[in-house]
């Protein structure tokens, strides 16, 4: 075979690394702690609360958010893959006492796939010649989860924890910087979404543009409301 003929049997597409369970928890994390903290100081600062009193509820709010989102993204993602490897046992079992049934139910899974019913049953024979790959073929087509694919929890929570953190300390940007300023740090979180929401529009089909003003309105939207709760409920607070 020539070069030419080699360049055009190349792939000639990547993915991006989307598995381990990392990037729906990143993702989560920082619009999470984006939209927590710029609602808390939205609602702290319009209650007229210190600076002291907005950069504590702030800070308290990051640790607090940090923690609880890791601690959930992990226990999240064991308790499903506890579930796969459940199913994952109950299809082993059904295979080995009732292969029959279980080769047939796959043949059907190929035909609808656009196999004719010929090769489907040959094929379906054929993969459960090994008890492993006829498991975790049960499994990923019928549940539509790979058993070899499961997201890591460690992962899923340490990029959960470093996400939120990182979101959640940028509406308390001006506040650190010794600027204290409640449009400062409503703006400051207001960009931050822009650019967290563009950035994630990259590892998906939406555009940079309407990622970017999608997290803006949700974000804007709770913190409206936490702004009009601390008109109303301010007092008490002020220095």
């Amino acid at each position: 075979m020539d070069e030419t003929n080699e360049a055009v049997d190349e792939v000639g597409h990547t993915h991006a690394d989307i598995s381990g369970g990392w990037l729906r928890a990143a993702t989560f994390g920082a619009m999470d702690g984006l939209v927590t903290n710029l609602s808390l100081v939205a609602g702290v600062g319009a209650a007229g609360a210190s600076t002291a009193v907005v950069l504590t509820a702030g800070l308290a709010g990051l640790v607090a958010g940090a923690f609880s989102m890791a601690l959930g993204e992990y226990a999240s993602v064991s308790t499903q893959n506890e579930a796969i490897d459940k199913e994952v046992a109950v299809e082993g079992r059904e295979i080995r006492e009732n292969p029959t049934a279980e080769i047939a139910e796959l043949a059907e899974l190929f035909v609808g796939m656009g196999m004719s019913g010929g090769t489907a049953a040959a094929a379906a024979a054929e993969v459960h010649q090994d008890h492993d790959t006829a498991v975790r073929l049960h499994v990923s087509q019928e549940l539509g989860v790979d058993p070899d694919e499961k997201a890591s929890p460690l992962v899923a929570a340490v990029s959960s924890f470093v996400m939120f953190s990182i979101g959640a300390v940028i509406p308390l940007l001006p506040y650190l910087l010794g600027r204290p300023s409640l449009a400062a740090g409503l703006l400051c979180g207001g960009a931050g979404l822009l650019v967290a929401g563009g950035v994630a529009s990259y590892f998906t089909a939406t555009t940079w543009w309407w990622g970017a003003l999608r997290q803006l309105l949700y974000g804007a939207l709770a913190a409206s409301a936490t702004y009009a709760v601390g008109t109303l409920l301010g007092v008490g607070i002020a220095p």
